[in-house]
């Protein structure tokens, strides 16, 4: 999230937190593309990472992609730490340990989309070559240890870099060593948002298993293919995971809202400055707890929209839906990441298809699918069968939605020339992160080097 709100309508009762949700609503003619992707920068010549401060620092970085944009700057106590187009063109962020993000504008076919990451790929390299900066398109940071990696200058990220170890094991490799791609869908009711849901939810270790590219940290293996799916086993469980709501009939936007009013703020925003609100729940700031411990303590609208970006479960709702299992990855999958969602989602047969392939999967057997793929990828097991049989149903839903959506670019090709990688990957039978354990442990001989030039964007 580029820009934390600052909303101050005082919210009068639950029922307007609901509505918030039900705002999104809008009809299939009006369905959207947002995708979102983040990237490591670094030093080709010695492959060091990028603090924030220095004249080649992240902070150059930002200010000259403003320059070249002409966007808008996001600033925290001064120092400016994104960027906002003015027109509705997206956003760029910074996540923790420096991952450079860009959140696309809401974009009709997946064509734009690609169209649009691989301009700001360009404009992002034009800015870094001079500052003597590269880019990295790997879900975990491969060589740097923690205490290795910058920290950005954003006031919410304090906060929970403090709170982190106090529930979870893994919170700090989550905020500073590793990179996600992500798109955001929309729905049209109530029972839309529900039907999505429960079928995003169940099909998202396969999506994470599809896109499976983050087996190394500080130099070496690390025993799982998806490293940054491990890492979420053990974050803050509170707010991160299933939804076993999500799997039972009647699901709706309540039973959302109910969930993340028990959940653990992290903080509120008055007069520019952030309060630390680990310490409570959101239901418990509308009861009164923000009294006496900052001004305006009454809860916001802003509050709640912010409150909404703090959880992080593996599809996340607001007004609209995120997709959040995938590590990101080379350029290709940026492109593909979407494709695969949009197919299976904006597709009335396509949803219906996949609701028939996942409606009687039950919460544990999905947990536990969920727990096998960080080390087994596309051969955990589910059933009789593995991830990969899953992923090769799926991708064949997936490709019948494309098709008969008709989306064609100006060479009369439709969406489906983006599921090409996953395709190839489920032809081949072995993740993105087998094949660079195999190059590592061959041709690469065991060298970081060739890792980094293989993935530069």
């Amino acid at each position: 999230m580029a820009r934390d709100t600052s909303d101050l309508t005082p919210i009068q009762a639950i029922d307007e937190l609901v509505e918030h949700i039900r705002s999104g609503e809008r009809p299939p003619s009006e369905f959207r593309i947002g995708t979102e992707h983040e990237k490591f920068p670094f030093r080709p010549a010695d492959l060091s990472p990028v603090p924030y401060e220095g004249e080649a620092g992240i902070r150059a970085l930002l200010e000259g992609m403003q320059a070249e944009t002409g966007w808008e700057p996001i600033l925290d106590e001064g120092r400016i730490i994104g960027l906002a187009g003015g027109a509705g063109e997206g956003a760029i962020s910074l996540e923790p340990g420096g991952q450079f993000e860009l959140s696309g504008a809401p974009l009709e076919t997946i064509h734009e989309t690609c169209a649009e990451s691989n301009r700001h790929l360009a404009q992002a390299r034009r800015v870094a070559e001079p500052l003597g900066m590269h880019f990295l398109g790997l879900g975990s940071s491969p060589l740097w240890r923690l205490d290795e990696t910058p920290r950005m200058p954003k006031s919410r990220y304090a906060i929970m870099e403090r709170y982190m170890p106090r529930v979870g094991t893994r919170g700090l490799d989550m905020m500073f060593r590793t990179t996600t791609i992500q798109v955001n869908l929309d729905f049209s009711s109530e029972r839309d948002m529900a039907r999505k849901m429960a079928v995003s939810l169940r099909l998202q270790p396969v999506a994470s298993a599809l896109f499976a590219n983050s087996p190394f940290t500080d130099g070496a293996p690390n025993g799982e293919q998806s490293w940054r799916c491990g890492v979420w086993r053990d974050v803050d469980n509170q707010r991160s995971g299933l939804l076993p709501a999500a799997f039972e009939p009647g699901f709706g936007y309540r039973d959302y809202v109910d969930w993340a009013l028990d959940v653990p703020m992290y903080f509120v925003t008055r007069e520019g400055r952030y309060h630390d609100c680990t310490d409570i729940t959101f239901r418990q700031f509308l009861d009164g707890a923000g009294q006496g411990r900052f001004p305006h303590p009454e809860p916001t609208h802003g509050d709640w929209t912010n409150h909404l970006s703090t959880l992080f479960p593996d599809v996340r709702l607001k007004r609209f839906l995120e997709m959040r299992g995938a590590d990101g990855g080379p350029w290709r999958d940026i492109c593909a990441l979407p494709a695969f969602w949009v197919g299976l989602l904006y597709d009335e047969d396509a949803l219906a298809e996949a609701e028939a392939m996942t409606r009687d999967w039950g919460f544990e057997e999905v947990a536990a699918l969920r727990a096998a793929v960080p080390e087994k990828g596309l051969d955990a097991p589910f059933r009789a069968g593995t991830a990969l049989d899953l992923a090769r149903r799926a991708l064949a839903i997936s490709r019948g939605g494309l098709e008969r959506r008709k989306r064609l670019n100006a060479e009369g090709l439709d969406e489906t020339i983006f599921l090409g990688p996953l395709e190839d990957t489920a032809a081949r039978g072995t993740t993105p992160a087998q094949e660079l354990l195999r190059r590592f442990e061959g041709p690469w001989e065991r060298r970081m080097e060739p890792l980094f030039r293989h993935l530069t964007y």
